[in-house]
């Protein structure tokens, strides 16, 4: 190639070098169009963690642990959202059935929000409202370009209408059949031990016909893990359970990945090779080869990604 080397989405850096190429993914393929919205306990039982609020909040040291942790999974969530913005909301609130929505809170100005809680603390914890909100919210961004939903819930009780939500889960799986909503996943997130673990494992362990898991969950034994545990659930949900493919302009397969995709990808092109095509999930994604680089040894160290090993498991599975 000569003049600017065109770099096609989804990658961002890609080197060859005498036929072995090094291609960086800007993002995962397969959350292309993906919508995120984020719902937050409001229940009674979260009210030490948001902590003090008025002029109670300037008498004691008592801080808000809920408030540095929804900042950094707004930031963090909205990477992976197709515009970058997420409905929020607070859930349980009131009577234990309500939302009390905070609105489409843009990541790239996280720091600016503040998250005191809700203001009606809910006397119980009922899931359904949420997953009603987030499938007709879903069903709107569907006219906007959202291709996949994800839904991250996070709680630190027991959930009092689990068979209404696993009833309900069933519904949607069959309507993500029948082509009528996109596929999407729910992320649920308990927190401390008041969770019941053993319900959790019940709803996430469902398989449904034709979609496989719609669920899955963590449980962080402390508020200050929320949000790590977060980035670890939503990545192995979201990103490539399938593998990947790499083929040359020939349409010869270079090499397959099985289970999750890399952020970087390395391998070796025949020569003549002009293009390769990156097949992920039915989506093919054709790049053309850049002109070798001569780059000096001491080089080479710019073409690998930043180290994203996630936290250590904890309990709780994914899929």
């Amino acid at each position: 190639m000569s003049g600017h080397e065109v770099i096609v989405k989804p990658f961002s850096d890609v080197h060859n070098k005498g036929g072995h190429v090094i291609a960086t993914l800007l993002h995962d393929p397969t959350v292309e169009g993906l919508d995120v919205a984020l719902y937050m306990d409001g229940s009674a039982s979260m009210e030490n963690e948001y902590g003090p609020r008025g002029i109670l909040a300037k008498l004691g040291p008592v801080r808000n642990q809920v408030e540095p942790q929804m900042r950094w999974m707004l930031q963090y969530l909205a990477t992976k959202d197709k515009d970058g913005f997420l409905r929020t909301a607070y859930w349980a609130t009131g009577d234990g059935s309500q939302l009390e929505q905070l609105g489409d809170l843009d990541g790239a100005k996280s720091d600016d929000y503040k998250f005191p809680g809700p203001k009606f603390y809910g006397k119980a914890t009922v899931l359904l409202p949420v997953l009603r909100d987030y499938i007709a919210h879903i069903r709107e961004e569907v006219g906007k370009g959202a291709k996949r939903g994800l839904a991250v819930i996070i709680t630190d009780s027991q959930v009092n209408d689990a068979e209404d939500c696993k009833a309900y889960s069933a519904q949607v799986a069959k309507e993500i059949v029948a082509g009528r909503l996109p596929m999407l996943n729910f992320v649920l997130l308990g927190v401390g031990a008041k969770v019941d673990e053993e319900q959790m494992e019940e709803l996430c362990h469902a398989d449904y016909p034709g979609v496989g898991h719609l669920w899955c969950h963590r449980v962080a034994d402390k508020m200050e893990e929320m949000a790590e545990l977060v980035a670890v659930l939503v990545d192995s949900t979201m990103t490539v359970g399938a593998g990947g493919k790499i083929y040359s302009n020939d349409g010869s397969l270079i090499k397959e990945y099985e289970g999750r995709l890399p952020a970087v990808l390395e391998f070796d092109v025949p020569e003549g090779c002009t293009a390769f095509t990156l097949e992920i999930e039915g989506q093919r994604f054709t790049q053309p080869l850049p002109e070798e680089h001569d780059d000096d040894d001491d080089d080479d160290d710019h073409h690998q990604a930043p180290p994203t090993a996630p936290p250590p498991r904890r309990h709780g599975h994914g899929h």
